[in-house]
């Protein structure tokens, strides 16, 4: 199937703002000649993460349903077409032909590596079968995978290609993915997942299994407490890729650090209760996250 590219273009737009999160697609600070190309790459990492996330289809159909997205990734990668059937869902496979004909020439034109599109998939595959992480090392790990390539896609696209400013980019993106962790930490173990690394929660003496009355003991505050340290170090650790762009982007960059840093704050301020607020940011935050961010030091 030919899909036009301006329309394909439009498609990933759609997408992306109708299912905008925790990143720069739906921004008017994102530069307008990027917005298109940043669509692109959400629109395949959503519906990726979508395809893992099929609760009500088999482990195995999942699998295969990535394999075939990664074979589409490498064949829109060398713009040649995608040969062989299809085990999509209907939705996906309709919307799959626009999508990576948006990808293939954003990777083309932006030299993007393959392999942050590879680690993506990973990390999605990943969250099929492993539910809970023993160690801080492991969780980090999938961090590289699920959210530290999204820093270095969006960099690539301002023409950015500097070894410093990826590592702060990762730090930064961790710090992202450790914070929606902790914010939704009500959520995840309703669906029986865990991020809270066994070692942290076993140090405080905090048992999963109270987890199920719906309300945090002193325990697991004080290995919550212990989250939010560690993922204040590595914002503080991401603070250079905020200044190392300029224009918009980095504007952009400061209030999307400044918001992680806010639902830190909200998620401390209620003692880590998630079970009884999960903290957002709404209107009201706009004022002081755009006063921090222009007294940016």
């Amino acid at each position: 199937m030919v899909v036009a590219l301006d329309a394909a273009y439009a498609a990933c737009q759609r997408l992306a703002r109708a299912h905008y999160e925790n990143f720069p697609v739906a921004s008017r600070l994102v530069p307008r000649r990027m917005r298109p190309h940043v669509a692109a790459v959400y629109a395949y990492a959503r519906l990726a993460d979508d395809i893992a996330d099929e609760g009500d289809a088999p482990v195995d159909v999942r699998h295969a349903r990535l394999d075939e997205w990664l074979a589409r990734l490498h064949a829109a990668a060398a713009d040649r077409a995608f040969e062989g059937l299809t085990c999509l869902d209907d939705r996906t496979a309709a919307a799959a032909p626009a999508v990576f004909a948006a990808l293939g020439a954003t990777m083309r034109t932006h030299r993007l590596p393959v392999s942050l599109f590879e680690d993506l998939v990973s990390a999605f595959r990943q969250d099929i079968t492993v539910k809970r992480y023993a160690t801080w090392s492991d969780l980090f790990d999938y961090c590289r995978r699920s959210a530290n390539p999204v820093g270095r896609l969006v960099l690539r696209l301002s023409g950015r290609d500097d070894p410093a400013l990826d590592r702060a980019s990762d730090a930064v993106c961790t710090a992202l993915q450790l914070t929606n962790f902790w914010q939704d930490l009500a959520v995840d173990w309703r669906r029986g997942r865990l991020y809270v690394p066994a070692e942290e929660h076993e140090r405080t003496g905090a048992d999963p299994a109270a987890l199920d009355s719906g309300r945090l003991t002193a325990e697991w505050r004080d290995a919550l407490q212990a989250c939010a340290v560690r993922t204040r170090e590595l914002f503080a650790a991401g603070r250079a890729v905020c200044d190392g762009l300029t224009g918009r982007l980095r504007w952009e960059l400061r209030l999307t650090w400044h918001g992680g840093m806010r639902i830190l704050e909200r998620l401390e301020q209620a003692g880590f209760d998630v079970f009884r607020s999960r903290p957002t940011l709404g209107v009201s935050d706009a004022p002081l996250l755009l006063w921090r961010a222009a007294t940016w030091r």
